[in-house]
């Protein structure tokens, strides 16, 4: 691993190199960014403590943590990285070795990692501090220390496990835990944090239903059904999350994310200081139109009459492909002849014919490489819509088909914009039939914001969902992970010897 103390540590102190956010107050994740200060006389004071903790979070900000996390979905079948910005145009024709997988899959989430374990390291010996605020901070870094130790997880298997800080970079270089060993320390972060996090909405800062979802993530990961179906059912009765009724597109711009009822942690910015960078969202994926969406997903989205469009009365026309089709299709991606996005322009031809609208503000159009709009829409990690949906599929998992699950469903296809028929029950009423329907209702729903990779990988039919679709060069995609887990950076085997490599690379 990339591991440079004298880098990372004082960094994560004062964000001299990070940018740290400032104010000892509640509200200290909606400031900007200050100039560096002095690291000499730091933790000493609340104030200290909080900047530090906003340095921690500010780590969320790096690369798939932050406005480039869509293009997770590149790395499936929802759509294609036209500028290969992870390498996935190769990965996912099955070439992958240690020397073409993107460094920052495995760098991003150890820096992250490092910040957490400094601050806790630091924290206890801050006597102005109450232990009860000591608690609480402690309790949202060791969510975000499991949610990054989580995705590594999730990518490479078993990873090395950092359970304090390195003290030199010679004491960074230990073998690799197993994936069991990893996911038990995540699950003993989240038990902390859900102990000690207040059970409030959310409003920038980690609180209890985050730390929840993500232990219930966990679970549907580890496929422990009865337990990821207790903990979102627990979520649910909380009452504290609601399906936004604002309008689906709007769920995904500044102006309405602050305290929206259906977010539940997300990847903070702030304009004018803090935005998404030089080229973020609208530059990256509206005008260089970096996500190209496969027709395989477009073909996904039902009729306004609840059908498939293969179905039989569907009222399908192929001549008027994007007519009374689920509103959640336009609100997702620009399709050709799309009315709202005549400014809609792009540096080049889209080779897919589609383009991500998901995260796109229309009210900034036309984008613009060389005079950059002002970027800080927050990156949703959680919402309660997903929620609704690892619900459903754990208690159909735990027992079939019930009413609680097709009302979670409804729940979300119910939303004021898009406003469609209530799931056929009929139709989807055992538990097979209605897996099928909620892995479809899941990647709707949460199409172009990072998850299918994920849960193709988790289900197990990354290789046959890869194989239906074909990239704009006409070759078929390939799922070419070993056992399901990529390979480790060569240069982090090259830096660390104790680090073994993956299995077959």
């Amino acid at each position: 691993m990339k591991f440079n103390i004298k880098q990372i540590i004082p960094c994560l102190v004062a964000a001299m190199s990070l940018g740290t956010l400032s104010s000892c107050d509640k509200d200290f994740l909606d400031k900007n960014p200050l100039n560096a200060i002095s690291g000499a006389t730091f933790w000493k004071t609340e104030t200290d403590v909080t900047m530090a903790l906003a340095g921690v979070y500010r780590t969320l900000q790096n690369g798939i943590y932050g406005h480039r996390k869509p293009f997770f979905d590149a790395y499936s079948d929802n759509a294609y990285d036209r500028h290969n910005y992870f390498g996935y145009q190769a990965v996912t024709l099955g070439v992958i070795n240690p020397s073409n997988i993107n460094g920052g899959l495995y760098s991003q989430p150890y820096v992250g990692i490092a910040a957490c374990n400094y601050f806790l390291e630091n924290v206890g010996s801050v006597s102005a501090v109450s232990q009860a605020n000591k608690d609480i901070y402690s309790a949202e870094v060791r969510f975000l220390r499991a949610m990054y130790y989580f995705d590594l997880v999730q990518m490479f298997g078993g990873v090395v496990l950092y359970k304090v800080a390195p003290k030199t970079a010679e004491e960074a270089k230990i073998k690799q835990s197993t994936k069991e060993e990893v996911l038990a320390f995540v699950l003993e972060d989240l038990d902390y944090a859900i102990s000690k996090l207040p059970s409030t909405a959310y409003s920038g800062r980690v609180v209890k239903a985050a730390a929840q979802f993500l232990k219930a993530k966990v679970r549907l990961y580890q496929q422990n059904w009865a337990e990821a179906a207790s903990i979102t059912n627990e979520i649910i009765n909380s009452k504290l999350f609601s399906i936004y009724q604002g309008g689906f597109a709007n769920l995904f711009l500044a102006s309405t994310q602050q305290n929206n009822p259906e977010i539940i942690f997300s990847t903070k910015y702030l304009a004018p200081n803090n935005p998404q960078g030089n080229e973020g969202m609208l530059v990256e994926i509206g005008w260089y139109g970096c996500i190209a969406p496969y027709q395989n997903l477009v073909d996904e989205y039902e009729m306004t009459n609840g059908k498939m469009i293969s179905e039989a009365g569907s009222g399908y026309d192929p001549a008027n492909p994007y007519a009374n089709r689920d509103p959640r299709l336009r609100m997702t991606i620009k399709a050709p002849g799309d009315p709202e996005t005549t400014n809609f322009i792009h540096t080049d031809p889209l080779l897919t014919g589609f383009a991500q609208k998901k995260y796109m503000d229309l009210s900034k159009l036309p984008y613009d490489r060389t005079k950059i709009p002002l970027t800080d829409m927050n990156v949703i990690h959680m919402r309660y819509a997903e929620v609704l949906l690892a619900y459903a599929e754990a208690k159909n998992e735990v027992s079939g088909p019930d009413a609680s699950i097709y009302e979670a469903l409804n729940s979300i296809r119910s939303r004021t914009s898009v406003k469609l028929p209530a799931v056929d029950q009929t139709k989807y009423n055992t538990k097979e039939s209605l897996r099928e329907f909620i892995r479809h209702e899941r990647r709707v729903e949460l199409a172009l914001e990072g998850h299918r990779y994920f849960d193709l990988k988790r289900w197990n039919i990354m290789s046959s969902k890869l194989a239906a679709v074909k990239n704009p060069a006409g070759q078929a995609l390939i799922f070419g992970e070993k056992n399901n887990v990529l390979p480790f950076p060569q240069s982090e085997v090259d830096r660390n010897k104790s680090l073994t490599q993956n299995t077959g690379y």
